[in-house]
Protein backbone atom coordinates (compact mmCIF):
# COMPACT_ATOMS: atom_id res chain seq x y z
CA UNK A 1 0.00 0.00 0.00
CA UNK A 2 1.31 3.44 -0.90
CA UNK A 3 1.71 5.83 2.02
CA UNK A 4 -0.12 8.37 -0.09
CA UNK A 5 -1.72 8.23 -3.51
CA UNK A 6 0.13 9.89 -6.37
CA UNK A 7 -1.41 12.24 -8.94
CA UNK A 8 -0.48 12.18 -12.61
CA UNK A 9 -0.86 15.86 -13.46
CA UNK A 10 0.42 15.62 -17.03
CA UNK A 11 1.56 13.05 -19.55
CA UNK A 12 3.09 13.91 -22.89
CA UNK A 13 4.58 11.86 -25.68
CA UNK A 14 6.11 11.86 -29.13
CA UNK A 15 5.29 8.65 -30.96
CA UNK A 16 3.97 7.23 -34.23
CA UNK A 17 0.54 8.38 -32.97
CA UNK A 18 1.43 12.08 -32.84
CA UNK A 19 2.77 14.69 -30.43
CA UNK A 20 -0.31 15.61 -28.37
CA UNK A 21 -2.86 13.70 -26.33
CA UNK A 22 -5.50 14.87 -28.80
CA UNK A 23 -3.56 13.40 -31.74
CA UNK A 24 -3.01 10.15 -29.85
CA UNK A 25 -6.69 9.82 -28.98
CA UNK A 26 -7.72 10.56 -32.57
CA UNK A 27 -5.28 7.92 -33.86
CA UNK A 28 -6.68 5.35 -31.45
CA UNK A 29 -10.15 5.88 -32.90
CA UNK A 30 -9.26 4.31 -36.23
CA UNK A 31 -8.16 0.76 -37.01
CA UNK A 32 -5.14 1.72 -39.09
CA UNK A 33 -1.63 0.77 -38.02
CA UNK A 34 1.39 3.11 -38.09
CA UNK A 35 3.85 0.76 -39.81
CA UNK A 36 5.81 1.35 -42.96
CA UNK A 37 8.41 -0.66 -44.85
CA UNK A 38 12.05 0.41 -44.96
CA UNK A 39 15.18 -1.17 -46.39
CA UNK A 40 17.44 -2.40 -43.60
CA UNK A 41 20.55 -4.48 -44.25
CA UNK A 42 19.35 -5.32 -47.76
CA UNK A 43 16.00 -6.53 -46.52
CA UNK A 44 12.57 -4.95 -46.19
CA UNK A 45 11.56 -4.43 -42.58
CA UNK A 46 8.45 -3.13 -40.87
CA UNK A 47 8.97 -0.17 -38.53
CA UNK A 48 6.79 2.45 -36.81
CA UNK A 49 8.57 5.79 -37.27
CA UNK A 50 7.96 9.01 -35.39
CA UNK A 51 4.89 10.96 -36.49
CA UNK A 52 5.39 13.95 -38.75
CA UNK A 53 4.27 16.39 -36.04
CA UNK A 54 6.72 14.83 -33.60
CA UNK A 55 9.59 14.95 -36.07
CA UNK A 56 8.97 18.66 -36.72
CA UNK A 57 9.26 19.40 -32.99
CA UNK A 58 12.45 17.33 -32.70
CA UNK A 59 14.17 19.04 -35.63
CA UNK A 60 13.14 22.46 -34.36
CA UNK A 61 14.76 21.67 -31.02
CA UNK A 62 17.87 20.20 -32.65
CA UNK A 63 18.66 23.43 -34.49
CA UNK A 64 17.63 25.78 -31.69
CA UNK A 65 20.96 25.40 -29.89
CA UNK A 66 24.37 24.41 -31.24
CA UNK A 67 24.86 22.05 -28.26
CA UNK A 68 21.80 20.06 -29.28
CA UNK A 69 22.91 19.30 -32.83
CA UNK A 70 25.20 16.44 -31.78
CA UNK A 71 22.64 14.74 -29.52
CA UNK A 72 20.99 11.43 -30.33
CA UNK A 73 17.31 11.28 -31.21
CA UNK A 74 16.61 9.41 -27.97
CA UNK A 75 17.78 12.46 -26.01
CA UNK A 76 15.94 14.97 -28.18
CA UNK A 77 12.71 12.94 -28.03
CA UNK A 78 12.88 13.04 -24.23
CA UNK A 79 13.65 16.76 -24.15
CA UNK A 80 10.64 17.65 -26.31
CA UNK A 81 8.26 15.36 -24.40
CA UNK A 82 9.53 16.73 -21.07
CA UNK A 83 8.96 20.31 -22.16
CA UNK A 84 5.38 19.43 -23.13
CA UNK A 85 4.67 17.56 -19.88
CA UNK A 86 6.06 20.29 -17.63
CA UNK A 87 4.11 22.92 -19.56
CA UNK A 88 0.87 20.96 -19.25
CA UNK A 89 1.39 20.28 -15.53
CA UNK A 90 1.72 23.96 -14.73
CA UNK A 91 5.10 23.45 -13.07
CA UNK A 92 7.21 26.61 -13.11
CA UNK A 93 10.86 26.81 -14.08
CA UNK A 94 11.79 27.25 -10.43
CA UNK A 95 9.70 24.27 -9.26
CA UNK A 96 11.67 21.71 -7.28
CA UNK A 97 11.24 18.29 -8.89
CA UNK A 98 13.26 15.16 -9.53
CA UNK A 99 13.84 13.57 -12.92
CA UNK A 100 14.02 9.85 -13.77
CA UNK A 101 14.07 9.11 -17.49
CA UNK A 102 15.40 5.87 -18.86
CA UNK A 103 16.08 4.04 -22.10
CA UNK A 104 16.60 0.41 -23.01
CA UNK A 105 19.18 1.13 -25.71
CA UNK A 106 20.18 4.75 -25.23
CA UNK A 107 21.94 6.62 -28.03
CA UNK A 108 21.85 3.69 -30.44
CA UNK A 109 22.17 5.61 -33.69
CA UNK A 110 25.08 7.74 -32.50
CA UNK A 111 26.86 4.75 -30.99
CA UNK A 112 26.62 2.81 -34.25
CA UNK A 113 27.84 5.86 -36.18
CA UNK A 114 30.81 6.49 -33.89
CA UNK A 115 31.76 2.82 -33.77
CA UNK A 116 31.72 2.60 -37.57
CA UNK A 117 34.04 5.63 -37.74
CA UNK A 118 36.34 4.02 -35.18
CA UNK A 119 36.57 0.79 -37.17
CA UNK A 120 37.38 2.77 -40.32
CA UNK A 121 39.90 5.22 -38.83
CA UNK A 122 41.07 3.73 -35.56
CA UNK A 123 40.15 7.03 -33.88
CA UNK A 124 37.23 7.95 -31.65
CA UNK A 125 35.41 11.24 -32.20
CA UNK A 126 35.73 13.82 -29.43
CA UNK A 127 32.06 13.63 -28.44
CA UNK A 128 31.72 9.87 -28.86
CA UNK A 129 31.77 9.23 -25.13
CA UNK A 130 29.69 12.01 -23.57
CA UNK A 131 26.93 11.80 -26.19
CA UNK A 132 26.44 8.04 -25.94
CA UNK A 133 26.27 7.53 -22.17
CA UNK A 134 22.89 6.53 -20.78
CA UNK A 135 22.99 9.45 -18.34
CA UNK A 136 22.60 11.75 -21.34
CA UNK A 137 18.83 11.64 -21.20
CA UNK A 138 18.06 12.92 -17.72
CA UNK A 139 21.04 15.26 -17.60
CA UNK A 140 20.13 17.01 -20.85
CA UNK A 141 16.44 17.19 -19.89
CA UNK A 142 17.47 18.73 -16.57
CA UNK A 143 19.72 21.21 -18.38
CA UNK A 144 17.00 22.13 -20.86
CA UNK A 145 14.36 22.66 -18.15
CA UNK A 146 16.70 24.39 -15.73
CA UNK A 147 15.77 21.81 -13.09
CA UNK A 148 17.68 21.65 -9.81
CA UNK A 149 16.40 18.42 -8.26
CA UNK A 150 17.86 14.89 -8.41
CA UNK A 151 18.28 13.34 -11.85
CA UNK A 152 18.44 9.63 -12.64
CA UNK A 153 18.86 7.65 -15.85
CA UNK A 154 18.56 3.88 -15.88
CA UNK A 155 17.91 0.87 -18.09
CA UNK A 156 16.09 -2.34 -17.31
CA UNK A 157 15.12 -3.22 -20.87
CA UNK A 158 11.46 -2.96 -21.88
CA UNK A 159 10.07 -2.21 -18.42
CA UNK A 160 12.37 0.80 -18.02
CA UNK A 161 9.58 3.36 -18.41
CA UNK A 162 7.34 1.87 -15.73
CA UNK A 163 10.37 1.40 -13.47
CA UNK A 164 10.82 5.18 -13.77
CA UNK A 165 7.30 5.52 -12.39
CA UNK A 166 8.19 3.13 -9.55
CA UNK A 167 11.23 5.23 -8.70
CA UNK A 168 9.25 8.48 -8.79
CA UNK A 169 6.59 6.97 -6.52
CA UNK A 170 9.28 5.73 -4.12
CA UNK A 171 10.99 9.13 -3.90
CA UNK A 172 7.68 10.89 -3.27
CA UNK A 173 6.50 8.31 -0.73
CA UNK A 174 9.81 8.56 1.12
CA UNK A 175 9.34 12.28 1.62
CA UNK A 176 12.53 13.09 -0.33
CA UNK A 177 10.52 14.81 -3.11
CA UNK A 178 7.01 16.09 -3.74
CA UNK A 179 7.20 16.05 -7.53
CA UNK A 180 8.93 13.80 -10.06
CA UNK A 181 9.23 13.84 -13.83
CA UNK A 182 9.30 10.22 -15.02
CA UNK A 183 9.39 8.41 -18.33
CA UNK A 184 11.47 6.90 -21.08
CA UNK A 185 12.75 7.49 -24.58
CA UNK A 186 13.78 5.17 -27.37
CA UNK A 187 15.10 5.64 -30.92
CA UNK A 188 15.87 2.06 -31.99
CA UNK A 189 15.13 2.12 -35.72
CA UNK A 190 18.73 1.45 -36.67
CA UNK A 191 20.28 -1.25 -38.83
CA UNK A 192 22.01 -3.04 -35.96
CA UNK A 193 19.07 -2.93 -33.53
CA UNK A 194 16.65 -4.37 -36.08
CA UNK A 195 19.23 -7.00 -37.03
CA UNK A 196 19.48 -7.94 -33.34
CA UNK A 197 15.72 -8.45 -33.09
CA UNK A 198 15.69 -10.53 -36.27
CA UNK A 199 18.51 -12.65 -34.87
CA UNK A 200 16.22 -13.50 -31.94
CA UNK A 201 13.61 -14.74 -34.46
CA UNK A 202 10.91 -12.56 -32.89
CA UNK A 203 10.58 -9.85 -35.57
CA UNK A 204 7.68 -9.66 -37.99
CA UNK A 205 8.48 -10.96 -41.46
CA UNK A 206 7.55 -9.02 -44.56
CA UNK A 207 5.35 -11.09 -46.84
CA UNK A 208 4.76 -9.73 -50.34
CA UNK A 209 2.82 -12.75 -51.58
CA UNK A 210 -0.51 -10.99 -51.10
CA UNK A 211 -3.18 -11.94 -48.59
CA UNK A 212 -6.28 -13.93 -49.43
CA UNK A 213 -7.43 -14.27 -45.81
CA UNK A 214 -11.08 -14.13 -44.88
CA UNK A 215 -11.36 -10.79 -43.10
CA UNK A 216 -14.57 -11.86 -41.39
CA UNK A 217 -12.58 -14.19 -39.12
CA UNK A 218 -10.34 -13.21 -36.21
CA UNK A 219 -7.32 -14.93 -37.74
CA UNK A 220 -7.96 -13.50 -41.19
CA UNK A 221 -8.40 -9.97 -39.86
CA UNK A 222 -5.26 -10.16 -37.76
CA UNK A 223 -3.24 -11.10 -40.83
CA UNK A 224 -3.98 -7.68 -42.31
CA UNK A 225 -1.85 -6.22 -39.51
CA UNK A 226 1.93 -6.82 -39.57
CA UNK A 227 2.08 -6.92 -35.76
CA UNK A 228 -0.43 -9.39 -34.34
CA UNK A 229 -0.12 -8.44 -30.68
CA UNK A 230 -2.88 -10.10 -28.63
CA UNK A 231 -3.79 -12.50 -31.42
CA UNK A 232 -3.48 -15.61 -29.28
CA UNK A 233 -3.97 -17.87 -32.32
CA UNK A 234 -1.09 -16.55 -34.43
CA UNK A 235 1.48 -18.92 -35.88
CA UNK A 236 4.49 -16.59 -36.06
CA UNK A 237 6.29 -14.00 -33.99
CA UNK A 238 5.30 -10.52 -35.12
CA UNK A 239 7.11 -7.92 -33.02
CA UNK A 240 7.86 -4.63 -34.80
CA UNK A 241 9.95 -1.77 -33.45
CA UNK A 242 8.65 1.76 -33.02
CA UNK A 243 10.25 4.91 -31.66
CA UNK A 244 9.18 7.61 -29.26
CA UNK A 245 9.30 9.16 -25.81
CA UNK A 246 6.68 9.53 -23.11
CA UNK A 247 6.97 11.55 -19.91
CA UNK A 248 4.63 12.04 -16.95
CA UNK A 249 4.51 14.52 -14.08
CA UNK A 250 3.88 12.93 -10.68
CA UNK A 251 2.80 14.85 -7.58
CA UNK A 252 2.23 13.86 -3.97
CA UNK A 253 -1.39 13.30 -2.95
CA UNK A 254 -4.55 13.95 -4.93
CA UNK A 255 -4.41 17.37 -6.57
CA UNK A 256 -7.08 19.33 -8.41
CA UNK A 257 -5.55 19.07 -11.87
CA UNK A 258 -4.84 15.33 -11.74
CA UNK A 259 -5.50 13.41 -14.95
CA UNK A 260 -5.43 10.10 -13.08
CA UNK A 261 -4.39 8.69 -9.72
CA UNK A 262 -1.76 6.03 -9.08
CA UNK A 263 -3.46 3.77 -6.53
CA UNK A 264 -0.91 1.00 -6.16
CA UNK A 265 2.20 -0.40 -7.83
CA UNK A 266 3.59 -3.90 -8.19
CA UNK A 267 6.87 -5.39 -9.32
CA UNK A 268 8.59 -8.78 -9.53
CA UNK A 269 11.48 -10.58 -11.18
CA UNK A 270 11.77 -14.17 -12.35
CA UNK A 271 14.86 -16.32 -12.06
CA UNK A 272 16.52 -16.41 -15.49
CA UNK A 273 16.40 -19.66 -17.44
CA UNK A 274 17.39 -17.98 -20.71
CA UNK A 275 18.55 -14.47 -21.67
CA UNK A 276 15.10 -13.60 -23.03
CA UNK A 277 13.00 -16.06 -21.08
CA UNK A 278 9.67 -15.70 -19.35
CA UNK A 279 7.81 -18.65 -17.84
CA UNK A 280 4.77 -20.15 -19.55
CA UNK A 281 2.43 -18.56 -17.00
CA UNK A 282 4.54 -15.40 -16.48
CA UNK A 283 5.16 -15.84 -12.75
CA UNK A 284 6.66 -12.35 -12.62
CA UNK A 285 3.41 -10.83 -13.95
CA UNK A 286 1.32 -12.86 -11.54
CA UNK A 287 3.33 -11.46 -8.63
CA UNK A 288 3.40 -7.87 -9.89
CA UNK A 289 -0.33 -7.80 -10.65
CA UNK A 290 -1.22 -9.30 -7.26
CA UNK A 291 0.94 -6.70 -5.55
CA UNK A 292 -0.71 -3.90 -7.54
CA UNK A 293 -4.15 -5.25 -6.66
CA UNK A 294 -3.49 -5.45 -2.94
CA UNK A 295 -6.82 -5.93 -1.19
CA UNK A 296 -8.84 -4.58 -4.14
CA UNK A 297 -11.39 -7.05 -5.46
CA UNK A 298 -10.14 -8.16 -8.92
CA UNK A 299 -13.62 -7.49 -10.31
CA UNK A 300 -13.00 -3.77 -9.69
CA UNK A 301 -10.34 -3.65 -12.42
CA UNK A 302 -12.06 -2.65 -15.65
CA UNK A 303 -9.19 -2.89 -18.17
CA UNK A 304 -5.70 -4.37 -18.34
CA UNK A 305 -3.33 -2.70 -20.81
CA UNK A 306 -1.06 -5.61 -21.63
CA UNK A 307 2.60 -5.57 -22.52
CA UNK A 308 1.82 -8.07 -25.33
CA UNK A 309 4.81 -7.52 -27.67
CA UNK A 310 3.37 -9.61 -30.50
CA UNK A 311 5.55 -12.64 -29.82
CA UNK A 312 4.18 -16.15 -29.53
CA UNK A 313 5.37 -16.85 -25.99
CA UNK A 314 5.18 -13.28 -24.67
CA UNK A 315 1.50 -12.70 -25.48
CA UNK A 316 0.29 -16.11 -24.31
CA UNK A 317 2.29 -16.18 -21.07
CA UNK A 318 0.94 -12.78 -20.01
CA UNK A 319 -2.60 -13.85 -20.88
CA UNK A 320 -2.10 -16.99 -18.79
CA UNK A 321 -0.90 -14.85 -15.88
CA UNK A 322 -4.01 -12.67 -16.14
CA UNK A 323 -6.22 -15.77 -16.03
CA UNK A 324 -4.39 -16.98 -12.92
CA UNK A 325 -4.76 -13.64 -11.12
CA UNK A 326 -8.28 -12.63 -12.15
CA UNK A 327 -9.80 -16.10 -12.56
CA UNK A 328 -13.50 -15.62 -13.42
CA UNK A 329 -13.22 -11.81 -13.32
CA UNK A 330 -10.97 -11.22 -16.34
CA UNK A 331 -11.16 -7.52 -17.25
CA UNK A 332 -11.29 -6.13 -20.77
CA UNK A 333 -7.87 -6.60 -22.38
CA UNK A 334 -6.04 -4.36 -24.79
CA UNK A 335 -2.61 -3.40 -26.11
CA UNK A 336 -1.30 -0.75 -28.50
CA UNK A 337 1.59 -2.63 -30.10
CA UNK A 338 -0.59 -3.84 -33.00
CA UNK A 339 -0.77 -0.17 -33.95
CA UNK A 340 2.51 1.54 -33.00
CA UNK A 341 4.93 -1.32 -32.40
CA UNK A 342 7.27 -2.02 -29.52
CA UNK A 343 9.10 1.09 -28.36
CA UNK A 344 11.22 -0.82 -25.84
CA UNK A 345 11.62 1.38 -22.72
CA UNK A 346 8.90 3.81 -23.81
CA UNK A 347 6.30 1.09 -24.29
CA UNK A 348 5.16 1.00 -20.66
CA UNK A 349 4.75 4.77 -20.61
CA UNK A 350 2.70 4.70 -23.81
CA UNK A 351 0.59 2.02 -22.10
CA UNK A 352 0.13 4.42 -19.19
CA UNK A 353 -0.85 7.21 -21.58
CA UNK A 354 -3.37 4.85 -23.19
CA UNK A 355 -4.83 4.09 -19.76
CA UNK A 356 -5.11 7.79 -18.90
CA UNK A 357 -6.92 8.45 -22.18
CA UNK A 358 -9.42 5.64 -21.56
CA UNK A 359 -10.10 7.00 -18.07
CA UNK A 360 -10.45 10.55 -19.37
CA UNK A 361 -12.82 9.67 -22.20
CA UNK A 362 -14.44 6.69 -20.44
CA UNK A 363 -14.05 4.68 -23.62
CA UNK A 364 -12.31 1.41 -24.35
CA UNK A 365 -9.49 1.33 -26.91
CA UNK A 366 -9.72 -2.14 -28.42
CA UNK A 367 -7.55 -4.38 -30.57
CA UNK A 368 -9.36 -4.82 -33.93
CA UNK A 369 -8.80 -8.56 -34.13
CA UNK A 370 -9.22 -9.54 -30.46
CA UNK A 371 -12.72 -10.82 -29.76
CA UNK A 372 -14.15 -9.93 -26.37
CA UNK A 373 -17.46 -8.71 -25.02
CA UNK A 374 -17.58 -4.88 -25.09
CA UNK A 375 -17.42 -3.35 -21.62
CA UNK A 376 -20.61 -1.57 -20.64
CA UNK A 377 -19.54 -0.24 -17.27
CA UNK A 378 -17.72 2.99 -16.55
CA UNK A 379 -13.93 2.69 -16.77
CA UNK A 380 -12.69 3.54 -13.28
CA UNK A 381 -9.61 1.36 -12.70
CA UNK A 382 -6.99 0.33 -15.25
CA UNK A 383 -3.96 -1.89 -14.71
CA UNK A 384 -0.88 -1.33 -16.87
CA UNK A 385 1.76 -4.01 -17.46
CA UNK A 386 5.31 -3.99 -18.75
CA UNK A 387 8.07 -6.58 -18.69
CA UNK A 388 11.59 -6.77 -20.05
CA UNK A 389 14.12 -9.43 -21.03
CA UNK A 390 14.85 -11.40 -17.89
CA UNK A 391 11.34 -11.28 -16.47
CA UNK A 392 11.43 -7.91 -14.67
CA UNK A 393 7.74 -7.07 -14.53
CA UNK A 394 5.91 -3.94 -13.39
CA UNK A 395 2.16 -3.48 -12.89
CA UNK A 396 0.59 -0.14 -12.02
CA UNK A 397 -3.03 0.44 -11.02
CA UNK A 398 -4.45 3.83 -11.95
CA UNK A 399 -7.89 5.24 -11.30
CA UNK A 400 -10.05 8.06 -12.56
CA UNK A 401 -9.38 11.33 -10.77
CA UNK A 402 -12.21 12.81 -8.71
CA UNK A 403 -13.14 16.26 -9.95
Amino acid sequence: MLKEKISITAIASLSPLGSTLEEAWKAYQNKEHCFSLVDKNGDKSWVAPMSESGRVLVEKLRFSDSKYRKLDDSVLFAMVASRLAVRDSGWKSDSEFGINLGSSRGATKLFEQYHTEFLETGLAATLSSPTTTLGNISSWVSHDLGATGPEISHSITCSTGLHSVLNGVAWINSGMANKFLVGASEAPLTDFTIAQMKALKIYAKYNDSGSTDDLSTVTGLSHSYPCQALNLEKDNNSMILGEGASVACLEKGIVKNALAIIERVGYATEILKHNTSISANAICFQKSMKMALGNLDPSEVDVVVMHAPGTLKGDVSEFNAIKKVFESNIPSLTTNKWKLGHTFATSGMLNLEMAVLMLQYDKMISVPFYNQKPTEKEIKNVMINAVGFGGNAVSILVSKSVR
